[in-house]
């Protein structure tokens, strides 16, 4: 069984199920047992599987637990296992790099992310529809609050999905390590979670041309950021007790080209940062 629908399944909280993912177990112990015996009743289902009558028929009328709903959707937008050299396998972990770095999934499971000065709204629209999904926008208007977008379909599920990849519901400053799923993905995939990641992050002080990335974390989370930081450039970066030093040069290699279609290679980005001034 995929690890990643185990994952997701076990977001979902059940009263019946300590562990959501038996659930869905015992759903699809249902719906083959019944395929194979379509004359049966849910009482000799029920007894056949060791499962109360009760419920047993709903799963026969029909019905799905909410965790087997939420893995069927995420199977149909490919959400599940996808493949690590493919297009929404990389969507998925530059998603990620925006919700980590500039946004969060909410106690609902629902992902936003924030624009910001070198991140527009636009980009963030782009990075949800690369996984399938188009964006709606809140606080566009306001004065005090920072324009956010969000899913318009399947938002928690996209939500569970990221935390099955390693976002963290709720606060981030717990987080003690860069997820998994970034460290196993292909390098190209990597260096565009590190750009998107200090597209948000990084603070650009007047008068200085470093880039100082400062976050309330762990430091473990803080070495683990700034081992990928440094495998993705050339030059210097440093770290220390209040955060990481990115060099003018590292920060000119991480200048975030615009999206053109699907993916760009990592000797493009590169060739498109040295192209370009510093910000």
């Amino acid at each position: 069984m995929s690890p990643t629908a185990q994952a997701l399944a076990r977001t979902y909280s059940d009263r019946e199920y300590p562990d959501p993912w038996e659930k869905v177990l015992d759903y699809r112990r249902v719906r083959e047992y019944a395929a194979d015996h379509p004359n049966h009743g849910r009482t000799r289902v029920g007894n056949a599987i060791d499962l109360p009558p009760s419920r047993v028929r709903g799963w026969l009328d029909g019905g799905k637990p909410d965790p087997v709903r939420g893995i069927q959707t995420a199977i149909d937008h490919g959400w599940i296992d996808p493949d690590p050299d493919g297009g929404v396998a990389a969507a998925l972990v530059e998603l990620l790099a925006h919700v980590l770095a500039g946004g969060t999934v909410s106690d609902v499971f629902v992902p936003a992310v924030s624009s910001g000065r070198r991140i527009g709204p636009a980009a963030i629209s782009e990075a949800f529809e690369a996984v399938g999904v188009d964006a709606r926008t809140r606080h566009a208007d306001s004065d005090s609050r920072s324009t956010e977008l969000y899913p318009a379909t399947d938002a928690s599920v996209l939500g569970r999905c990221l935390v099955a990849m390693g976002a963290p519901k709720g606060s981030k400053t717990e987080l003690s390590a860069v997820p998994t799923v970034v460290w196993e993905s292909p390098a190209p995939t990597r260096r565009r979670f590190v750009e998107i990641y200090v597209a948000h992050r990084g603070v650009y002080l007047e008068g200085k041309a470093t880039t100082r990335i400062q976050e309330e974390r762990p430091d473990s989370y803080l070495d683990d950021l700034h081992r990928l930081i440094t495998e993705c450039v050339t030059d210097e970066v440093s770290i220390g007790p209040t955060g990481i030093t990115i060099s003018a040069d590292a920060a000119r290699e991480l200048q975030i080209p615009q999206r053109t279609g699907r993916r760009q290679s990592a000797d493009h980005s590169r060739s498109s940062a040295s192209s370009s001034p510093a910000r």
